[in-house]
């Protein structure tokens, strides 16, 4: 027991590490940098092929008002911080080695909590959601109709081709509807919009690496906060493959995160 308790808080200071070393370099690339009151994030490892042409299709303004955009680099070996870089006004944490997409979002929710951000909508890298929906995904919390607005690709269209992905989108949406109460027809999106003050309620109760989406979603609904979802268009992956693995894989690893963290919050 002594032995796992040392290893898992040597992993957990190293990570920590990791993290300081990526805002410290972030802090002094953006000297007194005050984002937006409404942030898109996009998570990103190794998507040197993809990250350029979605940032070109970042609108301008969310409904005219103005907003920061946030790539966060999750180590990797290619030029996908050299690219988000180099467009004006993307502002960029990159971490020096990978910590897991779980980890690169939680940056994204604190740093949004400790400088006055009011909403973050998340969005793949990989070109599988329209940067042009974001106002679209963003509008049920800008009413104050929600709190977590989710992009479902059942309501709308979904473009990809794989049969066995889309029906565990409509499986898990049917276990997490039935443990939660909601009525939501895709619980697996990454594309969302999330008030901050919800994040500040449950981000010290967030412990995945990988698979975050279930877990920060029963979270949410078991504590209760509002969701609800919009209609969009899923595209197929731009180039490049997957980094979640083999279907069967994920299957396993995500229905072990929705029942682990449904047992947590039950």
């Amino acid at each position: 027991m002594a032995k796992v308790d040392l290893e898992k808080r040597r992993l957990s200071r190293l990570r920590g590490y990791a993290i300081e070393q990526s805002l410290q370099r972030f802090d002094s690339d953006y000297p007194n940098f005050q984002p937006a009151e409404i942030v898109a994030s996009l998570c990103a490892y190794e998507e040197e092929g993809n990250i350029g042409d979605v940032l070109a299709k970042m609108p301008a303004t969310i409904n005219g008002a103005p907003y920061t955009t946030l790539v966060v680099v999750d180590g990797g070996e290619d030029k996908t911080a050299q690219i988000a870089r180099s467009f004006p006004g993307v502002r960029v944490i990159e971490f020096p080695v990978n910590l897991g997409h779980g980890v690169a979002l939680q940056v994204t929710y604190r740093y949004c909590m400790n400088n006055g951000v009011k909403y973050v909508v998340t969005l793949d890298s990989d070109g599988q959601n329209d940067p042009a929906e974001i106002p679209i995904v963003l509008a049920p919390l800008l009413s104050d109709t929600s709190d977590f607005a989710v992009a479902s690709r059942v309501l709308g269209e979904d473009k990809t081709s794989d049969v066995v992905r889309k029906t565990g989108v409509r499986f898990f949406s049917f276990i997490m509807n039935r443990m939660t109460g909601a009525r939501l027809t895709d619980t697996s999106t990454g594309y969302r919009a999330l008030r901050v003050s919800m994040l500040a309620d449950v981000i010290d109760r967030l412990t995945q690496e990988q698979y975050q989406t279930a877990e920060l979603l029963i979270t949410c609904l078991k504590r209760g906060w509002r969701a609800s979802e919009v209609p969009t268009v899923w595209h197929p992956r731009a180039s490049g493959e997957t980094k979640k693995g083999k279907n069967w894989l994920f299957g396993f690893r995500y229905a072990r995160v929705v029942f682990g963290t449904w047992w947590r919050e039950r």
